[in-house]
């Protein structure tokens, strides 16, 4: 209880930020219908012809820059209930969040993902907040703060963003602090016990220095009730605060300094119970264990060990901006430690058979420098280098046999390094006629890595440079439209698998993959769209498999993805707003003979001690689907506003759909396909300060998997969340 009102303490007190105690209407949430995340400008406020993105490391508009883009604003968050990362798969074709093993996230983009979860083995979709390359897949979904847009690019990103963007990149921007005087406060409660307390202030402490300062409070029971304790077993608690303060030294000269605190104790990705086939078969060791007790519902556990995923975060970030005649050069500084602890319970059943516990401190520093042309001319021009240096360390991986105390078996490190160096020029040969080239050079290092405990193993290093072209010709039939073609390369470098616990296979090669796309971008005032075809050679995949705690890794020879996407917004009529978008993908392995499979093994005779236990064999996957590649994706969003008792009323929806996908190579786990529905229904006052929100998440109360964990002890399973309903103040001053 402390706590908690030490929480609400400093969300009132965020809320009364000011200077002289004058306050006027925040630009972040000026709009009736703003983000809870915040900032409500980009395409909802602009023409669509006039959406601005800088997936080429520039700004420019969306329908001029030859990528596949979804551009997601403000007033799209709030549509669909958006409060955290991950959730934006309810918005964007052809995206999907994956959890390869509990807390661990990777996203996935056309095929292109991993569920890798092992020291140093990186994700294949690059996360960007405001610039900053975030590694930690402990860290990947977090809560969006004051957030003004987020860019999904879709395609290999090796030329401009570097190392392991393979599937692409997400850009998350947010506002830079503000002069003028302004704060905002909301509260949410829904069903669960969901409670919800963000706060945002920004203010001037001279007419060049700005300061902000957000804070966020969240909780709740979660969805899970354990059976055999009566606890409930999702019950978290996430706090943020997050602070700025930007410096205008000159005209030419800009500083923003930021740092932001979490702290997120959630262990809804570790609340699993055990997976049931579409035939009915139960994959859990507890079915030959004496008064086991197994649960399948979506809402129901059966551990008996600890259940728990706590996360501690500080980073430090430092974006310097220099303007000369020709040239304008950002510099992104940053450091960030993230330590993760995880205790689960990995039979997932009421015997006592085995709990794992994990401590994870990490450490991330990098640094850019960006030069970007300000030609107005046929040339336009991009030039960076790169260090990035990241520690993932596992120092104490513990576990607990037959309700014993925990004991400490494994320690391991890697230490991944690269510096890299690109360039990217955009040459208007005729009139409307665009050539652009572009090209990185990187250099990868894994070093000082090892493992074991008694003795610990030193792992040789290892090294490589790999080069990641670009090539896209485009052309502009008119101002409104735009076609283009392309070929872009990418690559994830090679991993150290220390958590294999042997050098025996520890080397991984690295992927490479080779994109060819072409697409058409059509954008006027109130109507934007765009459709693009795509075909991948992807070599190399680096696929994970689990044993115990041992993570074995090993590459998937070739496979081939081919696809169609398209989007579009439409202003119907004023008021009225349509945003849709729909992707197929077909992501086959084309050779991949020793793909990972699981089988309980049965025979006593031929078992001895591992009877009952799920064995790893190989089989050949040549010809199935990729893994978390759902076939068919898309999505519906409407929002309607008219005004209403002097206020202004706004209704709106998102319709969601995801065809079937697999969660591993061998096609054994499925997850059939489904649909999410969030509505949601505002009214804000004449004044503009106060809207009051009534809105629901998956109102049809469809039930799906968001993860499906294969090991020795069985296939764990967790849960997305049933229907969830609220309602929400938000005050402006």
């Amino acid at each position: 209880m402390a706590k908690e009102v030490r929480m609400m303490a400093i969300a009132i007190a965020l809320a009364s930020f000011a200077v002289g105690g004058q306050f006027v209407v925040s630009p972040a949430f000026a709009q009736p219908a703003a983000s809870p995340a915040g900032q409500s400008t980009n395409a909802d406020e602009q023409a669509l012809d006039q959406i601005v993105v800088t997936a080429q490391r520039r700004s420019e508009l969306q329908r001029d820059v030859p990528i596949s883009i979804t551009t997601i604003s403000a007033e799209q968050l709030t549509q669909a209930d958006v409060t955290d990362l991950s959730e934006i798969q309810k918005l964007t074709p052809a995206l999907t969040f994956d959890y390869p093993n509990g807390p661990f996230v990777q996203p996935t983009i056309r095929g292109i993902g991993t569920a890798i979860a092992s020291p140093g083995s990186g994700s294949n979709v690059g996360v960007y907040i405001d610039g900053f390359y975030s590694p930690n897949p402990l860290v990947s979904d977090f809560q969006l703060l004051n957030t003004r847009d987020i860019q999904v690019l879709k395609g290999p990103q090796g030329t401009l963003f570097g190392r392991n963007t393979t599937g692409g990149a997400i850009l998350i921007t947010t506002a830079d602090p503000s002069t003028t005087p302004s704060a905002t406060a909301e509260a949410s409660y829904g069903n669960y016990y969901m409670q919800r307390y963000q706060t945002y202030a920004t203010t001037g402490l001279t007419d060049k220095i700005a300061v902000d300062i957000e804070g966020l409070y969240r909780k709740g029971d979660g969805f899970v009730h354990n059976v055999v304790t009566g606890r409930e077993d999702g019950q978290y608690e996430i706090w943020t605060i997050r602070t700025g303060v930007k410096a205008d030294v000159s005209d030419a000269v800009s500083l923003l300094f930021r740092y932001t605190h979490d702290d997120v104790n959630d262990p809804t990705t570790v609340a699993g119970n055990i997976y049931a086939g579409p035939n009915g078969q139960i994959y859990s060791i507890g079915v030959i264990t004496p008064g086991a007790v197994i649960v399948t519902r979506p809402d129901q556990v059966s551990n008996d060990g600890p259940t728990s995923v706590r996360t501690y975060s500080d980073a430090f970030q430092l974006t310097s901006t220099f303007e000369f005649n020709f040239a304008a050069l950002t510099s992104h500084t940053q450091y960030r430690r993230d330590t993760t602890t995880e205790y689960a319970d990995f039979d997932h059943t009421s015997a006592p058979i085995f709990d794992l516990y994990l401590l994870i401190p990490d450490k991330t520093l990098t640094q850019e420098f960006l030069l970007t042309s300000k030609n107005k001319g046929p040339l336009q021009w991009t030039a960076g280098t790169f260090f990035y240096s990241y520690t993932d360390t596992y120092p104490n991986t513990g576990g607990s046999f037959g309700g014993a105390p925990f004991f400490y078996f494994a320690h391991s490190s890697v230490n991944d390094v690269s510096y890299a160096a690109f360039l990217d020029v955009t040459y208007e040969v005729v009139n409307n006629l665009f050539l652009t080239a572009g090209a990185r050079f990187s250099h990868d290092e894994v070093k000082n890595a090892f493992f074991g405990s008694n003795p610990i193993v030193q792992v040789p290093s290892i090294d490589s440079n790999h080069g990641s072209p670009r090539a896209v010709i485009r052309y502009k039939p008119n101002e409104e439209s735009s076609v283009y073609a392309s070929f872009t390369r990418g690559y994830k470098p090679a991993i150290l698998n220390v958590g294999g616990g042997t050098l025996n296979g520890i080397y991984v090669a690295p992927e490479t993959i080779s994109a060819y796309e072409v697409g058409y971008k059509y954008g006027a005032h109130a109507f934007a769209f765009d459709l693009s075809s795509f075909y991948y050679d992807y070599k190399n995949l680096q696929v994970a498999s689990y044993t115990g705690t041992t993570s074995l890794i090993n590459n998937a020879a070739t496979s081939r993805i081919y696809g169609l996407e398209g989007q579009l917004q439409y202003e119907i009529v004023s008021g009225l707003n349509l945003t849709a978008g729909a992707a197929y993908v077909d992501a086959k392995y084309t050779t991949f003979t020793t793909s990972p499979r699981y089988d309980q093994c049965l025979v006593v005779a031929t078992c001895g001690a591992s009877y009952g236990l799920y064995a790893i064999s190989d089989e050949d996957a040549s010809g199935n689907q990729m893994q978390n590649s759902p076939k068919s994706t898309g999505n519906v969003g409407l929002r309607y506003a008219t005004d209403v008792a002097a206020g202004q009323m706004a209704l709106s929806g998102n319709y969601y759909y995801t065809s079937q996908f697999f969660f591993d190579p061998s096609n054994q786990f499925v997850q059939k396909g489904y649909q999410l529905l969030s509505l949601r229904a505002a009214w804000t006052d004449p004044s503009k300060k106060y809207t009051f929100a009534v809105f629901g998440d998956n109102v049809t109360n469809t039930r799906y998997r968001t993860q499906v964990l294969a090991q020795p002890y069985g296939v764990g399973s967790v849960w997305g969340p049933p229907a969830t309903i609220g309602c929400s103040v938000r005050a402006r001053f």
